[in-house]
């Protein structure tokens, strides 16, 4: 599956989603892009998009996004923290819905 890692998220955890084809924002050309234009853009190419922003389901209406949002809600930036939850994160990408914040923890 195709997975936008955002700005926030530390680019390194790309390497932990295998099995998926995975690009961060900086990559894509992105790194400057607001969440709204962001979702607008990723959703054209990506089926989901991991965050560590809690607040993105607040400040955005997900339903009118055709892409996934799985937040890693236990986490910080730091990769250290980031590679705890990949397990459920690997589990979750599959599954999440289009439209919607799926939140992951440890």
């Amino acid at each position: 599956m195709k997975v936008l890692l955002d700005e926030c998220v530390d680019w390194r955890l790309l390497r932990e989603l295998v099995g998926h084809e995975v690009k961060t924002a900086r990559q894509m050309g992105w790194a400057t892009v607001k969440n709204g234009e962001l979702l607008v853009l990723a959703a054209k190419e990506f089926k989901a998009f991991v965050t560590v922003d809690r607040n993105l389901s607040f400040q955005q209406n997900l339903p009118t996004f055709d892409i996934a949002v799985i937040v890693l809600s236990d986490s910080s930036n730091r990769l250290a923290d980031l590679q705890l939850p990949v397990p459920n994160l690997l589990a979750a990408i599959p599954t999440a819905k289009r439209g919607v914040a799926t939140l992951i923890g440890v």
